[in-house]
């Protein structure tokens, strides 16, 4: 007889005492279908199977639970820019993370919304909870061209984060076009940007 595997839901997560991680999981994956307007604490209950109340015993309101989305949304996009491929030369790793940057933003639209839009309302110890991996990465790859110059290495860093996220958008407000092309015009737009920041580096704090 073929041995059945079990499969772990997340009700069965929360009946096992893991309703705040079942939450998030819950908030995340109603976001991505239906945007950050449209969620509720409510329709977390509904989709866990548990009592309208029960969310209330791990976050305080539906922007605390927000938070904690926009906090994993974060370490998300960290991984999704270490992923991108690039060369091997330092210019080459910090343009990949300004490529990873844009296409996770055109590819979960809604929880880098979510990221971003808790600025507004989180708290600086959240703030620098959710945002602290995100500037490491573009820091890291700006402090190689900056040879260990803290204050260039900020400054070059800074740069290429604020132009991958205008990159990121503009592609939102269909500057670059539709579809995986537009994505793809995005992308290397922001690339290009980059590596014009690299070779003007020295102005950024002369």
């Amino acid at each position: 007889m073929p041995r059945q595997v079990s499969r772990t839901t997340k009700r069965d997560r929360y009946h096992h005492g893991d309703l705040r991680a079942a939450l998030i999981e819950t908030a995340m994956e109603l976001v991505a279908e239906r945007g950050v307007q449209a969620f509720s604490m409510a329709e977390a209950s509904r989709q866990l199977g548990v009592a309208l109340s029960a969310p209330y015993r791990h976050f305080t309101d539906r922007d605390e639970l927000l938070l904690a989305v926009g906090v994993r949304a974060g370490n998300l996009l960290v991984e999704a820019v270490t992923a991108e491929r690039g060369g091997s030369a330092p210019q080459d790793r910090l343009v990949a993370v300004a490529r990873g940057y844009v296409r996770f933003a055109a590819k979960h639209r809604a929880l880098f919304e979510t990221l971003f839009g808790m600025w507004s309302t989180a708290n600086e110890p959240e703030l620098e909870q959710a945002s602290r991996p995100v500037k490491e990465a573009f820091q890291a790859g700006a402090m190689a061209l900056s040879a260990d110059d803290p204050v260039a290495a900020e400054a070059l860093g800074l740069a290429v984060a604020a132009t991958a996220h205008g990159h990121a958008e503009l592609l939102h407000l269909g500057m670059f076009g539709t579809g995986e092309q537009g994505v793809e015009l995005a992308v290397q737009r922001a690339a290009a940007a980059t590596l014009a920041l690299i070779d003007g580096r020295a102005s950024l704090t002369s």
